[in-house]
């Protein structure tokens, strides 16, 4: 039985939320409806399907999706679904299908925007409804489907805001990170880690700008940092970026949190934005942006500063070290995060070699940082299905927040400000079911109605 919006209202209060909405699969098969069947979601980048034919299959919370280039040189985005058996279409991965897509169980085939092309023996079926240009004989496509920049969104709803007003300040991420190619441009490149983490979706991102942790969780990393680089007599990079997480408090105190409309955010960068004068990779990286953009932009595209953005529902881009954590629910208890990583077309390969070692050193599953948190995840995951109290803390710095034009920022860089206005997203979608969907029910109540 679906909840009532008065019991899910009564699951988040200004200062915390209950244990349950990481915990009740009924409320996690909500999101996937609610929250998953609306919003616009991050389903890849057109990269990774440059020529005709090229695809890559991912998830729209628990639908299985097919990102493809397809005849006409558009991004389309299908659900893996042969109409005909149920099949899966392509199997999990990235390829090339041709002209055309066939399903591996009876070799119906469908053009590359997923309308009906074939079959065989079609005389078996002369006396039926099939119809070539009967949408049910087709793959069905995802509603919406845009991209910003090269990164392509997918909404399975057909009613809501764009993909550029529902980015709204968050946006500005995506520019910096194309805007540190001196052409503009970014693609993946040097594959996907992918870390199954035994945790609700939402815990992670909570916890991307979680400034109170760093400290405490990544002790054991940042230590063994200090003391190799005692040993060493410097701080090399590969040292300096696990040794970040053991700033004091103060230092965390003083980063800028920033809250937008729909979930998302950023946290401040907290290694030091002028490197750019000083360490050699960077150095040779604000020459080419010197030339391509003149000294003054490219010292305000390389002097924005942020660690951790959020694309509620999507995951997170790292705009100085080139990567996109995506995060997929996989059930209540289960969440698959893939780490891509982006060359910046233009750039020396010094900048893309570092990227791949920042993901290699702290994302990839054989870190000294990433198991620390997943570690936490799973306790937390654990610990809230104990009897042990039914409230989860989102207290820090509550009232202080100053609002903006587009959402909030914090007055203390430890607020718990982004987890509060999560939570407010959360509530706002699970609150209002997808017109869509909320309209196609009332039509089918009706037609059993007059049945």
């Amino acid at each position: 039985m679906t909840l009532s919006n008065e019991a899910l209202a009564a699951l988040v209060r200004a200062d915390s939320v209950h244990k349950r909405v990481y915990t009740d699969p009924e409320i996690f098969a909500l999101e996937m409806e609610r929250i998953y069947g609306q919003a616009w979601i991050y389903v890849g980048h057109e990269s990774q399907v440059k020529k005709t034919g090229d695809y890559h299959t991912t998830r729209i919370g628990d639908q299985d999706v097919i990102m493809v280039r397809a005849a006409d040189g558009k991004v389309h985005v299908v659900y893996n679904r042969c109409p005909h058996k149920g099949a899966k279409v392509v199997a999990e991965g990235d390829g090339c299908t041709g002209k055309f897509f066939r399903c591996p169980y009876h070799a119906w085939t469908f053009k590359l925007d997923g309308s009906h092309l074939s079959l065989p023996l079609k005389n078996g079926l002369e006396g039926t409804c099939y119809d070539p240009a009967n949408p049910d004989f087709s793959m069905k496509a995802v509603a919406r489907v845009d991209s910003y920049r090269g990164f392509v969104f997918a909404s399975q709803s057909a009613e809501g805001p764009d993909l550029k007003t529902f980015l709204g300040g968050v946006a500005s991420s995506i520019d910096n990170l194309c805007e540190r190619s001196p052409v503009g441009e970014v693609e993946v490149a040097g594959g996907t880690f992918r870390v199954m983490q035994k945790s609700n979706w939402k815990v992670f991102y909570e916890n991307l700008h979680d400034t109170m942790h760093a400290r405490v969780t990544h002790e054991s990393s940042f230590v063994a940092a200090r003391e190799e680089a005692a040993a060493l007599g410097e701080m090399p990079f590969e040292l300096l970026i696990m040794d970040g997480n053991g700033e004091p408090y103060e230092f965390w105190e003083k980063l800028e949190l920033r809250a937008y409309h729909n979930g998302h955010g950023y946290m401040e960068g907290i290694f030091d934005p002028t490197a750019a004068t000083r360490d050699p990779v960077s150095r040779d990286h604000f020459a080419v942006l010197t030339e391509a953009y003149g000294e003054e932009k490219a010292r305000q595209i390389l002097g924005m500063n942020r660690h951790n953005t959020i694309i509620y529902g999507s995951g997170s881009p790292h705009t100085v070290f080139q990567q996109f954590r995506v995060i997929r629910p996989v059930s209540v208890d289960r969440t698959m995060i893939e780490i891509q990583t982006f060359r910046l077309k233009g750039a020396p390969d010094a900048v893309f070699d570092r990227a791949l070692t920042y993901a290699n050193l702290i994302n990839s599953p054989s870190s000294n940082v990433m198991p620390d948190d997943v570690e936490v995840y799973k306790r937390c995951q654990e610990g809230n299905q104990t009897r042990g109290g039914d409230w989860v803390s989102l207290h820090r710095y509550l009232g202080t927040d100053q609002e903006t034009p587009d959402g909030m920022v914090s007055t203390n860089g430890t607020s718990e400000l982004p987890m509060r206005n999560q939570f407010a997203a959360w509530k706002q979608y699970m609150l209002n079911p997808a017109p869509t969907r909320q309209r196609q029910a009332q039509e089918k109540e009706a037609d059993r109605a007059t049945a």
